[in-house]
């Protein structure tokens, strides 16, 4: 997948300020995946077309950021834009649907999401796993799952409580799961991914 990040930030600076407002205004009401929370209002109405492309990125992730911005586009009347926007971040005409693409977290040997196929090492070697929960509050883990992790006393009993909520969850909250240990620990999810 091309760089999704730098062919948002280009189809949104293609806008003209009426058409990024149009734009902004439907990001507040499109229907979103389940796992992934709205930007709040007076966050989004002020930022400018690169404030913009973090903000989606942040909260969505490159993939989804990207799908979500080309429908976006559509849906203000910007096919054109949309559509070099998808050509970009599927590396091409006729490539792949992004979500298929943006997916390099399932091992492509055993079928299982990265978390899952590294469970084991996570729970023995994550050492902030309170900045892990804050990056899941509110999107994956509700307030009392959250506390409950919290209480436990060391990090290891920590990441298994939180495993244990793992069942339930979808590919979209395993995917914001893998996107925290980036943020948090991106040299052990470097070591892992190498492994």
């Amino acid at each position: 997948m091309a760089g999704a990040r730098d062919a948002i930030l280009k189809a949104l600076e293609d806008l003209t300020a009426d058409e990024l407002k149009k734009f902004k205004l439907k990001l507040l009401s499109v229907p979103l995946r389940d796992g992934y929370g709205r930007i709040p209002r007076g966050t989004l109405l002020p930022l400018d077309a690169v404030d913009l492309t973090d903000k989606l990125v942040s909260y969505y992730l490159e993939a989804y950021g990207a799908e979500l911005t080309a429908l976006l586009l559509r849906d203000i009347g910007m096919q054109e834009t949309a559509r070099q926007l998808q050509e970009t971040v599927l590396d091409g005409p006729g490539a792949e649907p992004a979500r298929i693409k943006a997916l390099p977290q399932m091992a492509a040997k055993t079928g299982l999401h990265f978390v899952d196929q590294h469970r084991a090492a996570l729970i023995t070697r994550v050492t902030d796993v309170d900045g892990v929960l804050d990056a899941l509050y509110g999107k994956v883990l509700t307030e009392e799952q959250y506390q409950t992790v919290r209480a436990e006393t060391t990090n290891p009993t920590k990441m298994r409580r939180l495993f244990s909520f793992a069942p339930a969850w979808n590919l979209t909250c395993k995917d914001l799961f893998l996107q925290a240990l980036r943020n948090t620990q991106p040299y052990l999810v470097a070591d892992l991914e190498q492994s």
